[in-house]
């Protein structure tokens, strides 16, 4: 399926850029949304998100805002709640599941009464964790309320507790580590579409995920039928226990020593990265949508009040 659908009569704004530290992990998404919508048809305003924001698409009268933002502020309930207030249907999750889905210790909580898997976790004090290992290692600390993996340690056995930088928030979440591999499955409006293993030479942290040839991707993922049908099963019920709209990518740990015990959540993006070569375009091209087509279609799912 290819874009291009006559709808050039519609103004798409496309937010990026923004204050968080995912600011040009945006940039990157949101030049390339606008490319690929201009593709589809669309009258398109790259707005680079500032503190006057609501004047900036006061003035442009959008008839939909596309969301290209990252991180705090942009996937986290808050520009979500001022499109809400000035009545712009957007794109991706609402309100309530961008919170959610933001923060990282609810979201285990909605995981785990929905029935999915996860490892232990506990929420603690920054100098608390400097301080002393507060579970056994190996275990992953981060921040509660970051995506990209910005902030992520990996604290093996034997090691010292790990020295967190200065600009950790106070509150960190502390969680086992799974060995294994690490796959991921994007949800398109009702449906799974794949499942994708990515390929490193070690931790997939912030390099592995925006350097070039940092990580590779394989799809569909060589692993056993039973993983596949769990992994586009669990993506699909987290997208609908968060309330999940639009496009989201769940992530997962698989330890293939366990087969399907050894399969875990954990996390879900309600805004994942949007190039034509992240994780959710590729699985996209991969069911048929190549990126303009997927950019459309989020275009036309966008909604407000929902």
């Amino acid at each position: 399926m290819t874009g291009g659908s006559g709808t050039s009569a519609l103004t798409v704004a496309v937010l990026m850029g923004g204050r968080s530290a995912e600011r040009e992990v945006s940039l990157s998404s949101g030049h390339e949304c606008a490319k690929a919508l201009r593709q589809a048809g669309y009258r398109v305003v790259e707005v680079d998100c500032g503190f006057d924001l609501a004047l900036q698409l006061f003035d442009i009268k959008p008839d939909v805002v596309f969301n290209a933002l990252h991180g705090r502020w942009g996937e986290d309930g808050c520009v979500q709640g001022l499109l809400e207030w000035m009545g712009l249907p957007y794109t991706h999750s609402g309100v309530l599941a961008s919170a959610l889905a933001m923060d990282k210790a609810t979201t285990k909580e909605i995981y785990q009464a929905a029935g999915l898997p996860i490892v232990p976790s506990v929420l603690a004090d920054r100098e608390a964790v400097r301080a002393a290992h507060v579970m056994a290692p190996p275990y992953v600390v981060k921040p509660n309320n970051e995506g990209s993996s910005v902030g992520v340690y990996l604290v093996h056995p034997g090691s010292n507790a790990p020295r967190l930088a200065a600009t950790m928030p106070q509150t960190v979440l502390v969680e086992a580590y799974v060995p294994g591999r690490e796959l991921t499955t994007t949800v398109m409006g009702d449906r799974a579409l794949c499942v994708t293993d990515i390929i490193t030479s070690g931790w997939y942290d912030y390099e592995a995920k925006y350097t070039t040839g940092g990580s590779r991707h394989e799809l569909p993922a060589a692993v056993p039928q039973e993983i596949t049908a769990a992994c586009m099963d669990y993506a699909l019920r987290a997208h609908r226990a968060l309330g999940c709209r639009g496009v989201s990518r769940t992530d997962f740990r698989w330890d293939d020593t366990k087969g399907l015990a050894g399969l875990i959540l954990l996390e879900t993006n309600t805004q994942p990265g949007m190039t034509p070569t992240s994780l959710a375009p590729e699985q996209a091209a991969f069911c048929g949508y190549d990126f303009a087509a997927l950019c459309d279609w989020m275009v036309k799912d966008a909604s407000c009040n929902r």
